[in-house]
């Protein structure tokens, strides 16, 4: 008599759950609603509103990495992400160097050594997208590329933020274009001070997607939100074409190829 050895097939891996994908898209609406009330408020308002996008935007995308990329992937980018971000910021703060002397208004609430508990998570809200894109564009190069669009995302973030008093530079000559308040020596900084993270992300973070289903939709709106919303605002609401120009000619370099090969890569 024959003994047959029977190999029980591997599991299926099932696609997220109905209430995962209402969870993680009603995350990115709302994140998005946030954004848009954004140039019509001032004052106190737009105090609390410039803490509920950052949070709001960074709970869209850490839901997103871990229904899409697992609980590993989640947590360690989170935590390298926070960690490098509150580092950097810290040096940057005390030593001038490589963002040039700044420092941050009171206004951002708490604060370790002078540096807001809330800056750090503004980095995860673009970290995640990028480093998706990147990975996307060129493997190999994603360091670079990821680095080079979170210099690309801070072109339109620095400008508003100090037009609303959150930070300011010490001596911003000589400045970026169309730029007079912000130090070109912080367009430096921030491309490789982003190469740095990246690479760290790209060399930890698992590049698989965790579940048969599991799209990078939801990541890929946000990233082309924030490209748009920068041009939008700046031309329409704050009368800074320039910033408009170069923002969205910096941020363009990386999204625009992206969703081209996105849209080329659907069956």
């Amino acid at each position: 008599m024959a003994i047959r050895n029977y190999i029980q097939p591997p599991r299926r891996r099932s696609g997220p759950t109905t209430f995962q994908s209402i969870l993680v898209w009603s995350a990115l609406a709302v994140a998005i609603l946030i954004q848009i009330s954004y140039p019509l408020l001032n004052g106190n308002a737009l105090r609390v509103i410039t803490f509920t996008t950052v949070l709001s935007s960074s709970l869209a995308m850490a839901l997103h990495a871990l229904l899409t990329y697992g609980r590993k992937y989640a947590i360690n980018y989170l935590l390298i992400t926070l960690t490098f971000a509150f580092t950097v910021e810290q040096i940057g703060l005390h030593s001038g160097w490589p963002f040039g002397y700044y420092k941050y208004d009171q206004s951002l609430g708490w604060a370790i050594a002078g540096v807001p508990l809330i800056v750090p998570f503004a980095w995860t809200m673009l970290a995640h997208p990028l480093l998706i894109a990147a990975r996307r564009l060129n493997p190999r190069w994603s360091a670079v590329i990821g680095g080079f669009g979170l210099m690309a995302w801070d072109l339109f973030l620095d400008p508003q933020m100090v037009r609303d008093g959150r930070w300011s530079w010490a001596n911003p000559d000589p400045y970026i274009p169309f730029m007079p308040e912000i130090p070109a020596s912080n367009a430096l900084g921030w491309f490789l001070s982003g190469i740095l993270l990246m690479a760290l992300l790209h060399l930890v973070l698992p590049r698989q997607r965790r579940r048969a289903g599991s799209e990078t939709t939801v990541a890929d709106i946000f990233l082309t939100w924030t490209w748009i919303s920068g041009i939008i605002a700046n031309l329409f609401f704050f009368s800074r074409p320039g910033i408009a120009f170069i923002g969205g000619l910096a941020l363009g370099i990386i999204v625009v190829p992206y969703l081209i090969s996105q849209w080329f890569a659907r069956p």
